[in-house]
């Protein structure tokens, strides 16, 4: 049984302890927060833009901490699970590495890569593992692309276009904040960046144009370009009406194949702009039916990955963390292309 810490009990410190409770092998058995409120049980004042609300929870025997370095010294655990603010990311999983616990980080795994390298050797040092939750392969539409794809039935990829595009979260803190959250460049398209490389590669350059807002990327395109020669592009950000908070997918293009996909929330209700979808050589569209759908399946699916590559030393590929810094660079490669008006090399 690997024991868990949760560090932060936000949105996504609450997402993940319900989704503990769904996975074998592991158990929460202490979490840091400031909130006396919320050490209390009483989660009321937790909300999100998806899962369930937070409510009153009981926490028999499960220690709690005011702070995260208390747990850290304190509790017996295997394993922390950070999910503090990306600019506390560093500081705790350094301190939980060195004090030899694994460590799974919420994404970005750093606002900085320096900070992101320091955690890596930090890990690399204690001989701990260190992965970070980027949970977009997990969803249903991704995670069979990335199938498709490796199964080699449609030959080699060749391209694709992606866009991941929210109303701005105007209920999020320090949003727009370079040094904390790092606006929608580091809190939304590094899904995609990380998506992207990890079923191109690592791209060897990029051109971003866009608009910017509190001196951050705020609406923007990019064209990355890779050594296979793949022409991929992007489109990430936010707009200022609240009337489409969220909208995302996919146009994955393999020798014999292409790979379709869009969904959108307008107003209240979640819609398919475009369902899965697969055009092949037959001059057909086939519509593959794909299990799940609550995006709290996917934080399962992650939370399980994260579970069995802690029971079997053996760190996992979708979240490892080299993978993370790499989409953190490609994030920070864009944001000084757009500044410059030119193309960065990576």
């Amino acid at each position: 049984m690997i024991r868990i810490g949760i560090a932060g009990l936000g949105f996504m410190g609450m997402v993940h302890f319900l989704n503990y409770q769904r996975t074998r092998g592991a158990k929460v058995t202490a979490i840091a927060t400031p909130e006396s409120e919320r050490r209390a049980g009483d989660w009321r004042a937790i909300k999100g833009n998806f899962g369930p609300p937070g409510e009153k929870m009981d926490l028999s025997g499960i220690e709690t901490y005011e702070s995260v370095d208390e747990m850290i010294g304190s509790a017996k655990l295997d394993a922390v699970d950070i999910t503090l603010p990306p600019n506390l990311h560093a500081d705790a999983a350094i301190k939980a590495t060195k004090a030899g616990k694994h460590v799974f980080c919420e994404k970005p795994i750093a606002m900085t890569i320096a900070d992101g390298r320091k955690m890596v050797r930090a890990a690399e040092k204690s001989g701990r593992q260190l992965l970070v939750g980027h949970v977009l392969p997990f969803f249903p539409e991704y995670a069979w692309a990335l199938k498709v794809i490796r199964s080699g039935k449609y030959g080699e990829v060749i391209g694709g276009a992606f866009r991941r595009v929210i109303s701005d979260p105007e209920w999020l803190p320090n949003y727009w904040q370079a040094d904390k959250v790092g606006g929608p460049m580091l809190d939304l398209h590094i899904h995609d960046a990380h998506f992207i490389r990890l079923v191109f590669g690592r791209p060897i350059a990029l051109s971003t144009i866009g608009r910017t807002h509190n001196d951050l990327p705020e609406f923007w395109h990019t064209q990355f370009r890779f050594e296979s020669g793949c022409t991929v592009e992007a489109t990430s950000g936010t707009i200022d009406q609240q009337g489409r908070p969220f909208d995302h997918g996919f146009e994955i293009h393999l020798e014999d194949a292409t790979l379709l996909f869009e969904f959108a929330v307008i107003g209240d209700e979640g819609h398919y702009l475009c369902p899965p979808t697969i055009l092949d050589r037959s001059g057909k569209a086939k519509r593959p039916k794909l299990d799940g759908g609550d995006p709290m399946d996917a934080f399962a699916a992650e939370l399980k990955e994260v579970v069995r590559s802690f029971a079997a030393e053996e760190p996992s590929e979708v979240l490892g963390c080299q993978l993370a810094l790499d989409a953190v660079e490609m994030c920070h490669a864009q944001s000084r292309s757009l500044a410059t008006n030119k193309q960065v090399r990576l």
